[in-house]
This record gives C-alpha cells, structure tokens and sequence, in this order.
C-alpha cells in the first residue's frame, strides 16, 4: 500500500550529489510533479548541483555548502524553521546527509531499502522502502517515488537550458556532427588510456565527426585533457573547464554521440537523450550505466570482477566494485571502434 492516498501539501527531497545521481533524482522528482503538481517541493542539494537545479520548474531548492561543516548545516537549518514536510524523501544514503536531516522536520523520513542502504542511514529514517531486486541506481531512486504513491515506469527529463547556453554549444558545434568525449571519471584509475582516448578521437575525425573534450576545471581534467590533444592526430576542441553545467548540457544535447567512463557528463548527455559509450571496469554498468544505452557499453567489470571474488557476478552483492589501477587497459580500441561505428548506423 502507497504512503499517501492523496497528494501531500509539501515534500522535501534531499540528494546532495554527484552530477550522475541527481541526474536520475531530476527524473524521480519531475514523476511526482507530473503526478502531484499541486504538491510543493523543496531540493536540499549541493553548490555545484545546485548550478543544475536552480532553475527546475517549482522546486523551491536549498544549497548546502558541505566545505562549511556544521555551519553549512546550520545556514540549511535555520532556512527551514517553522517548516514542516508532510515526507523527507532521503535519498542519499552517507552519514553527512543523515546528520543534516536532523534538523529537517517531517512526518515521514523515507530512506532505502534494508538491502540498498549504508552509513547508518536506517538510523536516521522512519520509513524504508522494501527491499528490492531493481539493478540501476536510477531504478532505486524511482522506487521512492512508488512508495509514496507515484508511477513510474521509464525516466523523462525537462532541464531548462538558458539561450546563452545553447548558443554557446551550437558555437562550440558549429552545425557538424561531433563526438564528445569525456575523458576523466571521479578517480583517475578509472579513466581509460589518454593514447586509447587521443585514437578513437583520431577514429572519428577519420569518419568526419568533430571531436570536442569536455570536463569539469579540474586541474587533474585539465591535464588529461591536454595530454589527449596533444596526441591526436587532427584537430580537436578542447573545452575542459570552460562550460558552466548548463553550457555543458547544451553542448551534450548538440553531440551526435558521447564517449565516457561512470562520469556526471554520461548521465547528463542521458538527459538529453544523446547516445553514450560507456567504458567500465571497476562498477558494474547494470547499476551505474547510461540508463538508455546499456547496448553502447564497452565493460570489461565482469571478468575482472569474478576473477578477483571468485564467484559469478550474479551472485555478488549489489555495489560491488572491482579494484585496481590498471583495469581499464582491457578495452582496446577496437572494441570502443565498433561500438561507435554501431551508434552512428543506428542513427543514419
């Protein structure tokens, strides 16, 4: 039986980060407003996603500066005084995220399920969804919005991109068909090789796609960046660092096809419903892949998985990670070759 029978007055959603996550949060959240859209909604969420969600349609959203400790806590707090949410829909399951739902008053605290949380979360929360079977993280986000009552069946999205932004990525794209890549993951271990990365780039400017890099202003990014460019052997655009997110979500919708590790820029480009190659050794791309192009992924997670376990990868237990510095030095060029030589067909 759902939560609620009928809509609550106002809920509270709190998915700090990362990019990726709160990109499949965006279509949980917009399900409930589709379905409830008298319901009020407030986003507790961080400085940098909250460059991505500030302008959500009737999301009231509250930045919470985690560089500031239990000052940033309390700034979230005294914001929401004299505030009380029919649910706290909690779902980000660490302990920073916990201790700041101390201070956030609400009938319900929804959490995950039993076989999905961490951190001590079942502490923090009055309610838990059942346990599930689902596989992608997206899948576990939209249970939350079945437990209180809301359908849901496939992920939409609807991000506003400001005109600046859109014309910023047609400038970048200039009307060619183009290739992005993003280069670098959250750990540099699970990036692939910058010569494997500078020879696809080569790859596809053999079959007159514009190549562009793109990525956050890591310094890290930036010389990853650099070092790829340096090694192709035609021309690409490197524009690693200088896009604001809604910038970098234009220049994703603008691209034919996008090329990348578990990054944010992966499942941003998936909001956009641009294709993705996914490249993945050390997570499985059933949990963490590009929602809609599982058939894209070049994975290399199985094999290095169950040799390092020594059972199937069937019987592992969800969130399970292959470890080490060198596995992506497994998918070979050919293999990332065919994979875009297959989503240009499926496009022509």
């Amino acid at each position: 039986m759902s939560l609620f029978t009928s809509p609550p007055s106002h809920l509270c959603v709190l998915r700090l980060s990362a990019i990726g996550d709160v990109c499949h949060t965006i279509s949980v959240v917009q399900a409930i407003q589709n379905h409830w859209p008298q319901t009020k909604i407030t986003w507790i969420t961080g400085k940098i996603e909250a460059q991505l969600i500030g302008d959500l349609p009737n999301i009231n959203v509250i930045v919470f500066d985690k560089s500031q400790g239990l000052k940033g806590m309390k700034a979230v707090w005294k914001q929401l005084k004299g505030t009380k949410f029919d649910v706290l829909l909690h779902m980000q399951a660490a302990l920073r995220s916990s201790v700041l739902s101390l201070g956030i008053q609400a009938k319900y605290k929804v959490g995950f399920s039993k076989n999905r949380t961490r951190e001590g979360q079942w502490w923090f929360t009055n309610r838990h969804l059942p346990n599930t079977t689902a596989m992608h993280v997206l899948d576990n986000m939209a249970e939350f919005a079945k437990y209180i009552g809301v359908p849901f069946s496939h992920p939409t999205w609807n991000i506003p991109l400001p005109n600046e932004s859109v014309d910023y990525a047609k400038g970048i794209t200039q009307g060619r068909k183009c290739v992005v890549i993003s280069a670098a993951a959250s750990k540099d271990s699970r990036n692939w090789l910058v010569e494997r990365y500078a020879a696809i780039a080569d790859y596809a400017s053999s079959l007159g796609l514009h190549v562009i890099l793109c990525g956050s202003p890591a310094e890290r990014e930036k010389q990853l960046a650099h070092k790829i460019e340096s090694l192709c052997e035609q021309p690409v655009t490197n524009v690693v660092g200088e896009t604001s997110l809604k910038q970098l979500t234009a220049v994703l919708r603008e691209a034919t096809v996008v090329i990348s590790p578990d990054s944010g820029p992966a499942h941003l480009a998936t909001t956009q419903m641009t294709p993705v190659i996914g490249l993945y050794a050390h997570s499985d791309p059933r949990r963490t892949g590009p929602y809609n192009d599982f058939d894209n992924v070049v994975s290399v997670y199985q094999q290095h998985v169950e040799e390092q376990k020594g059972q199937s990868v069937e019987s592992l237990t969800w969130g399970t990670r292959a470890k080490g510095d060198n596995l992506m030095a497994a998918i070979t060029i050919e293999q990332v070759q065919e994979k875009l030589d297959k989503a240009l067909k499926n496009l022509s």
